[in-house]
């Protein structure tokens, strides 16, 4: 599937949903907020444990994970990481080391487990561990704060629409 059409059939998932608008943008919130931070092998778990504490939508934050994170924008997502965790934490680590680990660690010869591609990262150093995680993390922080509303805004009209429907039926 090309890119553009792959990210639509999520989004209309997204969508489809049905819920709780304000559980379901929470979900959305967290699954963007995961999602943007590079830590591929483990967002799905994440937003699995993280949304129902905030007593968001599993479903609402995997889908909104995988829109942010996927194969197309891993890289650009990655890099501005680094550049932004680069400028408060510096240290001497070249992005081509890391991109070389990401590679493996995304397509890893399809014969890499898990733990491998886990500990290609480890390989890294914890400094580049960390400059990935906190530019991630800074990253996060203005787009959680749009995607909450955003997405109850989308939610609630969705709910609205329906409402409608069923009134006029």
């Amino acid at each position: 599937m090309e890119p553009q059409r792959t990210a639509r059939y999520y989004y209309l998932k997204l969508l489809r949903l049905k819920g709780d608008p304000y559980s379901l943008a929470r979900g959305v919130t967290v699954g963007v907020g995961v999602g943007i931070i590079p830590i591929v092998p483990l967002q799905t778990l994440i937003i699995l444990i993280v949304a129902p504490l905030l007593r968001g939508n599993s479903i609402a934050g995997i889908i909104s994970g995988l829109l942010v994170s996927n194969p197309f924008t891993l890289l650009p997502q990655y890099y501005l990481s680094w550049k932004i965790g680069k400028l408060i934490y510096p240290v001497d680590v070249t992005w081509s080391r890391v991109q070389e680990t990401l590679e493996y660690a995304l397509t890893g010869g399809n014969s890499a487990t898990l733990g491998e591609r886990l500990t290609a990262f480890g390989h890294l150093g914890y400094e580049s561990i960390a400059i990935l995680i906190l530019g991630g993390l800074i990253l996060a922080i203005p787009l959680v704060l749009i995607a909450y509303p955003l997405s109850l805004q989308l939610f609630l009209t969705i709910q609205r629409k329906r409402r409608q429907k069923q009134i006029l039926s």
